[in-house]
């Protein structure tokens, strides 16, 4: 799965709760609640929870603003209420670029009912208000002020630039490749529910002590999640609560996993994340799938972000599934549109 055009991500805030009291410091949470510091970035930022939080790489010309205007649209009418309001801020070098996207992107969010009270434009030093002129600096005491509040909160600290954040998702993949004929062999001799039972409370043993899985029990688990029941079943153990352990146990599966046998643990790890409100790394996870397989559930995740699907949707439709019925969820890939999800550079 890989990108396609200039592109946009939407990710609903979760849990995340600031209290922002300038311009300096609104700027200064972006990289945070993205997973990573955008540039020549256009961010939504919601004043209301139910909203997505959404980054677009900087629209140049007006085919490219309206492409993107296609893909966010129907993210934020889904959840648009009569009170909701949206913070429009402008990462860019070209303030008067700045101003034209921001000002159009204002007046469209205003045609579906949505108030954009902010809009700013920053650049690596300043920031000003696009409506009324008001400029200051960007200050290391509103970084660090949010970045404490963030380290409080349990969020882990944004990447450099969202290249850096896909390079953390490749790792040693030797030790791996080497165990998996033997293993491979052993799960053939055993039943397929011994092995799903196994992984089942491998997970859970991790979700308890967090330590990091030996070589021979990742080699396992990985073998162990290529079955489809087995890997509904620890997918579906999922939800809000304990998503975030699961993005450390499959963002490590998904490090260590060769080719043949990354797109589930890769899948997972999207899911989950999109879970978390980390639409950047659910993108990046997914940019993990090989693109030689055509897998459902990679499948699902893109539709959930791409629509900016708010995951209590996804826990209040939850019901158990087979294999049968988890490709009939998810949508066929596509082929994404211009100005779609798939971020060429960025969430």
């Amino acid at each position: 799965m890989r990108d396609s055009g200039p592109g946009v991500a939407a990710a609903h805030l979760k849990a995340m709760k600031l209290s922002i009291h300038s311009p300096d410091e609104l700027v200064a949470a972006i990289p945070h609640l993205l997973g990573f510091q955008p540039e020549e970035s256009i961010v939504f930022l919601p004043l209301r929870s139910d909203l997505p939080v959404a980054r677009v790489d900087i629209p140049t010309t007006a085919r490219d603003r309206e492409g993107v205007w296609q893909s966010i649209s129907d993210a934020f009418r889904r959840y648009a209420q009569p009170d909701s309001n949206v913070a429009i801020v402008c990462l860019s070098a070209d303030r008067e670029q700045a101003h034209v996207v921001g000002q159009d992107f204002a007046a469209r969010l205003g045609t579906i009912g949505i108030g954009t009270p902010i809009l700013l434009w920053a650049d690596e030093t300043r920031w000003a208000d696009l409506d009324t002129g008001d400029m200051g600096l960007r200050t290391d005491a509103a970084r660090e002020t949010v970045a404490a509040a963030t380290v409080l909160s349990g969020r882990a600290q944004p990447a450099a630039s969202r290249e850096s954040l896909a390079e953390s998702l490749v790792g040693d993949r030797e030790p791996v490749t080497a165990l998996l004929p033997e293993t491979r062999a052993t799960a053939r001799e055993n039943t397929a529910k011994v092995e799903g039972r196994w992984a089942l409370a491998r997970m859970q043993r991790f979700q308890r002590d967090g330590i990091r899985l030996s070589d021979a029990d990742a080699a396992r688990l990985l073998i162990a999640v290529e079955s489809t029941p087995t890997r509904d079943r620890l997918w579906l153990d999922m939800n809000r609560g304990n998503a975030g352990s699961h993005v450390a146990l499959w963002t490590d599966m998904t490090k260590r996993a060769p080719d043949e046998v990354r797109a589930a643990p890769a899948s997972l790890l999207g899911f989950a994340s999109w879970l978390s409100g980390h639409g950047a790394l659910a993108w990046c996870a997914l940019d993990q799938v090989p693109e030689d397989k055509r897998y459902a559930l990679a499948n699902l995740v893109a539709a959930a972000v791409q629509s900016g699907m708010h995951p209590r949707e996804w826990e209040a439709s939850k019901t158990p599934t087979t294999d049968r019925g988890t490709e009939t969820l998810a949508p066929t890939r596509p082929t994404a549109p211009q100005g779609a999800v798939r971020p060429a550079h960025g969430m």
